[in-house]
């Protein structure tokens, strides 16, 4: 938590994974993830993948039920129960779309398991696939507890998203059509930022929400992206904020940083901007096969609203791990590195503290004159970065566009 001149500011993080998803950490546990939440700042996790009967059983085990919704670990650490399911089905064509859920108890939880266990396996990763209908999957979801909460995941990215340029729909109300009032907020995925979501009319009167979508507990991947809530006290009152838009606000990096905001193709080793694709027809000059349409695109191309539309608060931030390492000319995960981010932290409490609150003159008693210019321009949201795109990550650089 941390206190604003307009009061106290609760970061989440609700989309992340555990080791039983494919391609994350094999040392995601409960304890590395609560460890590291409190290193960078955030007052409550999602515990992902409850789907998973394994991660599900540790849960149990290890959070305690708090009677309001809320988890918590022994020393105070705050959960709730989130999972996210892999939709793939057949609506004109075939759809492939990723839903983040939220449960209000482990009770629900076993209910949607239940069900889920007639339409197909639950026991090889921690987001299953399912052929099922996103209308139809919401609607069973109403009907198990109102108080189920799904969220379309990243909702851009061209594979898996709702409104991605290959997996998804042109709209909401296409995908989830009789229930989409049942669907209050939408993920902006690290691709994009709010004020690109807003750029569609349909979006206007959703919750912009950010979550980091993690793979593993470092403090550069949990909580790059996280919304911000008045209150967690319970999951009554975080649903509240959510079905009335009324979270203060979201983190978010940077969306050229995310690995689909240009169109490109990462075998020839190409991309380009929006201006640029609609030249070449979506065609890749060098291969000659069809690009993949990242997310700046894909906002043009579905954007219908040309009014100024004004989002809620948003802190656009870098990672505390990249500046330094930019800073210092070395990897993220060097000696050196990890050497300036324990002292501060150390000092400081927690990596969102010293990313948004701490004075630049305390600062540098810890850090070197380019670490401390690089924290200023992160804070003021002027870090350049070299736009990522198909399923390569952004890269900052400096002022004449070269590499750190």
């Amino acid at each position: 938590m941390i206190k604003t001149e307009k009061g106290e500011e609760y970061f989440a993080d609700l989309h992340i994974h555990s080791r039983f998803s494919r391609a994350c950490s094999k040392d995601i546990t409960i304890e590395n993830l609560e460890k590291w939440a409190r290193v960078k700042g955030l007052d409550l996790l999602g515990t992902g993948d409850f789907t998973h009967e394994k991660w599900l059983n540790e849960l149990k085990q290890s959070l305690k039920d708090t009677g309001k919704g809320i988890l918590e670990t022994k020393a105070g650490f705050k959960f709730i129960l989130t999972g996210e399911v892999s939709l793939m089905y057949t609506q004109g064509r075939g759809r492939r779309i990723h839903l983040l859920l939220l449960a209000p108890g482990f009770e629900a939880v076993d209910k949607i398991n239940l069900w889920l266990d007639t339409k197909g396996r639950r026991d090889y990763d921690g987001r299953p696939i399912f052929k099922i209908s996103c209308e139809d999957f919401v609607a069973k979801m109403q009907t198990i507890d109102k108080n189920i909460e799904v969220i379309p995941a990243h909702i851009w990215t061209p594979f898996f998203g709702v409104l991605g340029s290959k997996s998804g729909f042109d709209s909401l109300k296409e995908a989830f059509g009789s229930q989409i009032n049942n669907i209050h907020g939408i993920e902006t995925g690290i691709s994009s930022t709010p004020e690109m979501n807003l750029k569609l009319k349909e979006l206007q009167d959703k919750t912009i929400l950010s979550f980091s979508d993690s793979h593993s507990f470092w403090p550069w991947r949990i909580g790059r992206e996280a919304t911000i809530f008045k209150s967690i006290e319970s999951y009554a009152e975080i649903l509240r904020e959510i079905k009335e838009n009324d979270i203060i606000g979201t983190i978010e990096v940077n969306p050229a940083y995310g690995m689909y905001h240009y169109d490109g193709h990462r075998d020839c080793q190409f991309s380009c901007s929006v201006e640029e694709t609609k030249k070449l027809n979506k065609i890749c000059p060098k291969c000659g096969k069809s690009l993949t349409v990242g997310v700046d695109y894909r906002v043009s191309e579905l954007g219908d609203s040309k009014e100024k539309f004004e989002s809620k608060k948003v802190y656009e931030i870098l990672p505390l791990h990249e500046l330094i390492a930019a800073g210092l000319g070395t990897s993220m995960a060097s000696k050196r590195v990890w050497e300036v981010y324990n002292n501060l932290i150390k000092e400081f409490d927690n990596e969102l503290n010293i990313l948004l609150v701490v004075s630049l003159e305390k600062l540098s008693k810890f850090v070197n004159e380019k670490v401390l210019e690089l924290i200023d321009k992160n804070r003021k949201g002027k870090i350049k970065v070299k736009p990522g795109y198909d399923g390569l990550y952004g890269v900052m650089i400096d002022e004449q566009g070269k590499l750190f």
